[in-house]
């Protein structure tokens, strides 16, 4: 049996981290049945109703499909009460398996309110029904149909960015590197704000020291996420994957890149930033302290969560001016 040299996790996370681990406890959600994705993707989605309530109003909200040629995938357009000077595309996390238009619903819906532009939240196709890089080019084809269809849509999407949490982060800047590399104009982007993203890293320090039960990234479940994802071992190298295989030194929007203190995957933002940095590629590292993986879907609760999607907000306004 392998050691578990790890940080005690649980004794360092911040009193209002704390109490959202307390309020799960307390309000129990049926354990599934089995492992089947379907039966993981109903309990995660039954979770997440309560921490998606009671989210700003917006002047409307617009469901609207999209085909592409892995078939038709589904949008939600949030439009704020404010005039938007820019279009943010949204994507979620869930390690790939899980999360869907309503479980961050909130996230958007904040995004909208506290940057004052429209937000589109993708609901790229799941793995492992779908593999690499389907989800990428769902997204590449979503940013392509409002590009062209804005005036129908009321948007300004002369100027767009990107925008994800965990898994989502990951796919909001490979999609940001592939739209780029293959010169496909869909706006100009003008920031990309990553939440608590992997974007490659096979092993680190924060890896070994972190991640449990308490947030479902033990490295087995890393391990499981990616085998999902992933067709074959070759995607693992390529640079929509493993974005440090990528040209990181020239022509990158400027990212805002957000880490949880006590999350397994904060040495892959950390990596992230110090390369960006290092090439003079305009870049914001934040790490909000005392929190976990996944620590944004807790606003009704937490205040660093809010904060968080504040400063991800004020960094996208910035470069918009």
């Amino acid at each position: 049996m392998k050691p578990e040299n790890k940080v005690n996790v649980l004794s360092n996370i911040s009193e209002e981290m704390r109490s959202v681990l307390q309020f799960q406890l307390d309000n129990p959600q049926p354990l599934p049945a089995d492992s089947h994705y379907e039966t993981l993707r109903l309990c995660y989605n039954q979770e997440r109703k309560y921490w998606n309530e009671q989210g700003p109003e917006m002047m409307k909200v617009q469901e609207v499909k999209i085909a592409t040629k892995y078939g038709e995938i589904g949008t939600r357009v949030y439009y704020p009460k404010m005039s938007g000077e820019a279009t943010l595309f949204y994507l979620h996390g869930g390690g790939f398996i899980l999360g869907n238009l309503n479980t961050h619903d909130r996230i958007m819906r904040l995004l909208a309110h506290y940057t004052g532009c429209a937000v589109i939240g993708i609901d790229y196709t799941l793995s492992p029904e779908a593999r690499f890089p389907q989800a990428i080019e769902e997204t590449v084809a979503a940013c392509q149909f409002f590009h062209t269809h804005s005036a129908d849509y009321s948007l300004n999407a002369r100027r767009i960015g990107f925008a994800g949490d965990s898994a989502g982060a990951m796919l909001a800047m490979a999609t940001t590197l592939w739209l780029r590399d293959r010169d496909i104009n869909c706006g100009d982007v003008m920031a990309v704000l990553l939440y608590y993203g992997l974007f490659g890293l096979r092993d680190s320090v924060t890896r070994r020291l972190y991640g449990g039960p308490w947030d479902g990234l033990t490295q087995q479940d890393l391990q499981d996420y990616e085998n999902a994802y992933l067709a074959d071992e070759r995607d693992r190298e390529s640079p929509y994957y493993c974005l440090f295989n990528n040209d990181l030194t020239r022509n990158v929007p400027p990212c805002f890149i957000a880490g949880a203190e006590f999350d397994p995957l904060i040495d892959d933002s950390r990596a992230l930033y110090q390369t960006l940095s290092e090439h003079r590629q305009p870049c914001r590292y934040q790490t909000y302290s005392g929190t976990l993986h996944a620590f944004l879907h807790y606003s009704r609760m937490m205040k660093t969560a809010d904060q968080a999607l504040r400063d991800g907000a004020d960094y996208f306004k910035q470069n918009l001016k």
